[in-house]
């Protein structure tokens, strides 16, 4: 019984730890981004003030939207799908882009009242700047990470 309960108890130390360093990186991104966004704006204390809220909210949705996007699309078995039920989930896909277009019209007239529309333009490449920011460092790790392996 011993030799049971000492792997399981492992295991789940394990799963933990590994939730929460992943938690713990995604709050460092998030924070990074933060200070991107905020430089790159050159965001006054009051507009960030106004800013970050509408901003977070805005996230918090899309975040909620896309995840739910990607389990409709996980759980379709492509071997088995009918022509009735594709055109069921090409419609769900062109309500999801609808509803993505939606949030991020809500974004902009929300953040006018915020910041200028200057500013909102700039959010864009900020963000965009961002992505590939960090799409270059993966890639660098990735890399590093190949030539310590054989």
């Amino acid at each position: 019984m011993k030799q049971l309960i000492i792997p399981i108890l492992a295991l789940l130390f394990s799963l933990n730890t590994f939730a929460q360093k992943r938690e713990y990186i995604s709050e460092k991104i998030k924070a990074q981004k933060v200070a991107f966004i905020t430089e790159r704006l050159n965001l006054t204390s009051e507009e960030a003030q106004k800013f970050w809220p509408i901003y977070n909210a805005h996230e918090t949705e899309m975040q909620m939207l896309r995840h739910n996007s990607r389990e409709k699309h996980r759980r379709i078995n492509f071997e088995t799908l009918s022509e009735e039920e594709a055109k069921t989930r090409l419609t769900e896909l062109m309500a999801y882009e609808k509803e993505e277009q939606r949030l991020k019209a809500d974004l902009v007239n929300n953040l006018l009242t915020a910041i200028p529309a200057k500013k909102i333009l700039m959010l864009q490449q900020a963000e965009w700047s961002f992505k590939k920011r960090m799409l270059d460092e993966m890639r660098k790790r990735k890399k590093e990470f190949r030539k310590k392996t054989p």
